[in-house]
């Protein structure tokens, strides 16, 4: 009986201790996260108020006199309409997820099954391609672009957002495919699948959750792109809404509820993304976070 009482208060004593750690990490979460909302409700917030109260002093926590005005000049015809802009670069980014996933799929698939002379010096450029800064890659591809006459046409920071997409995917799917046993590619060589069959039919399905991350990331990556819009397009009308947004600085200077509101309407899509697919994020990136 002694004994039975000593364990019974041993577990209450774990348990207190393990309520107590959960109560204290849920405090430090909700703690964590409004310190990085803070800053996203601080947007939501000017966007609804009148230029005098964004420079009140002391500063207010919600608009008291509510200002829509700033969001229904996002919709007027004018340089910078919202819709334009959104399409701009929707379909940039659309085309630049497409080329990424359809050029490093494969390209993961033969890294990560066959070995070949370069094979680490190829994985090392694809590394190093990540660590390059935007500004060092920008003047090469100017040339390029105007030689190839894509300057200022949404091809060029098509294939611009696609360097950065690439890289990234070749290097997450590479663990992926390497993970794959053989067996199985075999197995479908045996069943009459051809080697292009076995890829499409067997490696590919198993890699879905991969190449759906690559996928989200390669589109974020271009969406939330500045530097290769507002360089290589010139045409406001064609330009992305990033670049929108830093127009619309040069141009209204201090109506900061419209720049605001503009970039309440560029994060939708992005926190759209993160709140339905965030099950498929996080499984993708755990999956591919083995050895290969």
């Amino acid at each position: 009986m002694a004994e039975n009482t000593k364990k019974e208060i041993k577990e209450r004593e774990e348990k207190k201790v393990e309520l107590g750690a959960n109560i204290f990490l849920c405090i430090m979460s909700l703690l964590i996260l409004s310190i990085l909302l803070f800053p996203i409700f601080w947007i939501l917030n000017t966007s609804l108020k009148t230029e005098t109260e964004i420079f009140a002093n002391p500063p207010t926590f919600y608009p008291h006199v509510l200002n829509l005005k700033s969001y229904a000049a996002q919709v007027e015809i004018g340089d910078f309409n919202m819709f334009r802009s959104f399409l701009n670069s929707f379909c940039i980014s659309f085309a630049a997820m497409g080329i990424s996933v359809v050029l490093s799929v494969p390209a993961a698939y033969g890294i990560a099954q066959y070995h070949f002379k370069g094979r680490n010096a190829m994985l090392l450029g694809f590394l190093v391609t990540q660590m390059l800064p935007v500004s060092v890659l920008l003047t090469p591809m100017f040339i390029m672009f105007r030689n190839i006459h894509l300057y200022n046409t949404w091809g060029s920071a098509i294939l611009a957002d696609a360097t950065i997409g690439i890289p990234f995917s070749v290097l997450i799917l590479k663990n992926y495919f390497a993970a794959i046993p053989r067996d199985l590619e075999e197995a479908g060589y045996i069943d009459g699948c051809s080697r292009f069959g076995a890829f499409f039919r067997i490696m590919v399905p198993i890699t879905r959750p991969g190449i759906m991350v690559c996928a989200i990331f390669s589109f974020l990556y271009a969406w939330g792109d500045l530097a290769y819009g507002m360089t290589f397009i010139l045409d406001q009308k064609k330009r992305p809404i990033t670049a929108g947004i830093f127009n619309f600085l040069g141009q209204y200077g201090t109506k900061w509820s419209y720049l605001s509101a503009f970039a309440i309407v560029t994060i939708i899509p992005v926190a759209l993304i993160f709140i339905f697919m965030q099950k498929y994020i996080i499984a993708g990136m755990t999956r591919g976070a083995v050895k290969g």
